[in-house]
């Protein structure tokens, strides 16, 4: 039987890492691999496995995509509606502050990330309907989530980024993805700094747990 205790533990503490990866320490790739070889262990539609990770890590490469991601992450600051606004009783409110000083800082240092992982599928869905989309992205995003949990169970820590598909077409080129690729996410990797992760706060699964019918909380 599995050690719950440890397994808990590693999906309650998987955080989105940005102030603690540690740019200085070099990701082997064996490890990286490894991990991807587990990702690719995730559910897939229809057995399709048309996935694919692209891995970036060379410096000008690096920093091309860090460009572009600073480029969005700026849009994403400077534009109204963007950003996601709470009511000042909603515990999301006071972590919003330091959410978007580390989402900062990791815009400022995106290139130093010594490892950028891209979780790609074949084919494009956003002209489909809402069968298709939930076809394609869910035989993708539990692989990008299993790679994830793998690295961080290997030490390393990433964050879920999604800025840079505002400029999709120009990562594809920097990059050479072919047409009919769609990206998903930019995950930057690395080891990470101090000893362990905590779960977060997050709201009560009472509030957001409907049973039966939507609104009904037991």
């Amino acid at each position: 039987m599995l050690d719950l205790a440890t397994v808990d533990h590693l999906l309650t503490s998987t955080r989105s890492v940005r102030k603690r990866l540690d740019f200085t320490r070099p990701v082997e790739r064996s490890v990286v691999e490894r991990c991807i070889e587990i990702a690719l262990q995730a559910p897939t539609g229809s057995n399709a496995q048309g996935w694919h990770f692209l891995v970036v890590t060379d410096p000008a490469l690096r920093r091309g995509l860090a460009d572009l991601y600073r480029k969005a992450f700026r849009l994403y600051l400077d534009t109204p509606g963007i950003r996601p606004t709470y009511d000042a009783h909603d515990p999301r409110a006071k972590q919003l502050p330091r959410v978007v000083d580390s989402a900062t800082y990791l815009a400022d240092h995106l290139h130093e990330a010594p490892v950028h992982v891209i979780p790609c599928i074949e084919g494009r869905v956003e002209q489909a309907g809402v069968l298709a989309q939930a076809s394609v992205y869910g035989s993708i995003l539990p692989a990008a989530w299993s790679f994830m949990l793998a690295a961080r169970a290997r030490g390393l820590g990433s964050a879920w980024t999604t800025l840079h598909l505002m400029y999709e077409g120009e990562a594809a080129a920097l990059l050479g993805i072919p047409a009919g690729m769609t990206q998903t996410a930019l995950l930057p990797t690395a080891y990470y700094t101090g000893s362990d992760f905590k779960p977060a706060r997050r709201l009560p699964p009472r509030t957001q747990t409907h049973w039966d019918r939507w609104g009904t909380h037991r």
